[in-house]
């Protein structure tokens, strides 16, 4: 592995943007921002999934490096420049999905184990049979699920031919997303992650900040497999000149959800973001001391800037904009996201009517991985219209779920506002009864790209290019708040129903 040193931070006056790469489930973008922090192109490509078992997730690493680097060329195209004039480059990236590949070659031996998947579903049980689950939450404040990398590490090791003699010599190296991108991006020089991505591996000692030998060994994953773990606005390494045409340094890494937390200035102890992509995922930033939970929330970094460290608490939906993608590619429903506000609009609301999308199960705080979805409370006049409504109405009430989880874990402190982001806060009708149902204040970020622009901060502000985080946050808009307006009887009256329709579809309610 070549370590890359830090380099001088002189930017020519001629360097006057930034280019953030936000890798996601469902896509690869590529983001530009001035030097004032505006959006200035951007170019997206859809990424394909794979199921070739039930409860399988994946994902082709070649697409995801390929679709990658053409939304770079495109973005940089569209904006009619060429790529000497950007100054540096941040990565956000899905976090826990999981590649490995051949040092010699740089050809992945496998597809990319999605965090979606749950194919280790039975050796998770396994150790948690033998008592492991408490161990692995105090080393990393993880829960013990296929949701996080180390099981998928495993598996791949176990299943495919050569893979463990080859891991044990050497010659293949692991990576999250992140590390996958800076591979190829460096053709092949930097092996490194940053620490909220190796936070998610389930092999990582969030007290020490170092992979944990115990762990290692638990999971039977030789340590030469890893990358090398940096502060989030790191060094880490050049992009090579024959994929822009010139050298673009990299100085900022952050998993997606933890760089839409400083995208959203969540700098501060107490402050919150939500992010609705394909799942939900909330973020509670605690301070530099981690949280312990007692509702079966997640301790997680959420970035260490310069040596200084901050953890958060985080929750987890699996299906938000999901369930939206379900309506409309399993059942037909409408194209266009923007029809779903109109049918929640003209929907009955005397027909109460509650979808559980448990696809994959049920996450934070519940970790059901035996619950499955169902639509309840249907009558005769429940439509299109009606379904529709439950589906956004879902994902609100999970995130109460989460948040009041969150609340009870750092002793029922109130919660003041909740920042959004992700393609699901666009919709005007789900924002204003996420309000209604917390009874808080909802802020939408005027940058939506909020992943992109935590990554593009944190590569600008270490060159200097962007002020500090005060400045940062001074500057953080609300493009629109959504204030309470449901009355009090009604709001009881739907979080009863929810309440019982998610006992209902719960594994330990279940009848087989």
């Amino acid at each position: 592995m070549l370590l890359v040193k830090e380099r001088p931070l002189a930017i020519p006056n001629k360097q006057d943007f930034i280019l953030a790469i936000d890798q996601g489930t469902t896509s690869s973008r590529s983001i530009l921002f001035d030097k004032l922090g505006n959006i200035t192109s951007q170019h997206q490509i859809n990424t394909k999934q794979y199921f070739p078992k039930s409860s399988w997730v994946e994902q082709s690493p070649i697409e995801i490096w390929q679709n990658t680097q053409e939304t770079l060329r495109q973005t940089i195209k569209i904006a009619e420049l060429t790529s000497t004039r950007i100054a540096a480059m941040g990565i956000s990236n899905q976090r826990e999905t999981t590649v490995i590949w051949n040092r010699k070659t740089g050809r992945p031996i496998y597809n990319a184990i999605v965090w979606l998947d749950r194919r280790t579903e039975e050796d998770c049980k396994l150790l948690e049979s033998r008592d492991f689950s408490k161990v692995i939450q105090e080393k990393t404040g993880l829960i013990l699920d296929p949701y996080f990398s180390a099981s998928k590490i495993s598996w791949i090791l176990a299943n495919v031919n050569g893979a463990r003699s080859a891991a044990n010599r050497g010659d293949l190296a692991f990576g999250t997303i992140d590390s996958w991108l800076l591979w190829n991006l460096t053709n092949g020089a930097v092996h490194a992650t940053d620490i909220t991505n190796a936070s998610r591996t389930m092999l990582f000692n969030i007290n020490c900040q170092d992979w944990d030998s115990e762990l290692l060994e638990l999971f039977d994953i030789p340590k030469n497999l890893l990358p090398e773990v940096r502060d989030c606005n790191a060094y880490f390494g050049s992009t090579h000149s024959s994929i822009l045409g010139t050298s673009i340094d990299i100085y900022g890494v952050a998993g997606d959800q933890q760089a839409a937390a400083l995208g959203q200035a969540c700098f501060t102890k107490g402050m919150i973001k939500s992010t609705y992509g394909t799942g939900c995922f909330a973020l509670f930033n605690t301070g530099d001391e981690r949280a312990y939970s007692n509702n079966k929330l997640i301790t997680t970094i959420a970035y260490r800037i310069s040596g200084k460290i901050n953890y958060a608490l985080e929750g987890s939906i699996f299906a938000a904009g999901a369930v939206i993608n379900w309506l409309r590619d399993g059942l037909n429903f409408t194209e266009s996201p923007d029809e779903y506000d109109k049918l929640a609009e003209s929907s009955n609301l005397d027909d109460l009517v509650y979808l559980i999308p448990a696809f994959s199960g049920l996450g934070a705080p519940w970790w059901d991985t035996k619950a499955r979805g169902a639509v309840l409370g249907m009558s005769l006049s429940t439509g299109k219209k009606e379904i529709a409504r439950a589906a956004l109405e879902s994902v609100c009430y999970q995130t109460f779920d989460l948040l009041r989880a969150m609340q009870r874990d750092v002793d029922d402190s109130p919660i003041i506002s909740l920042r959004v982001d992700g393609g699901m806060s666009k919709s005007n009708w789900s924002m204003q009864f996420l309000a209604d149902i917390l009874q808080i204040p909802i802020d939408r970020s005027t940058v939506s790209e909020t992943s992109a622009l935590g990554v593009a901060w944190l590569a600008a502000s270490k060159i200097g290019f962007w002020p500090t985080y005060k400045h940062f946050a001074k500057n953080w808009k609300c493009q629109q708040r959504f204030t309470p307006q449901m009355n009090s009887q009604k709001r009881q009256l739907k979080l009863s129903g929810w309440r019982k329709a998610l006992e209902s579809i719960k594994s330990s309610s279940q009848i087989i």
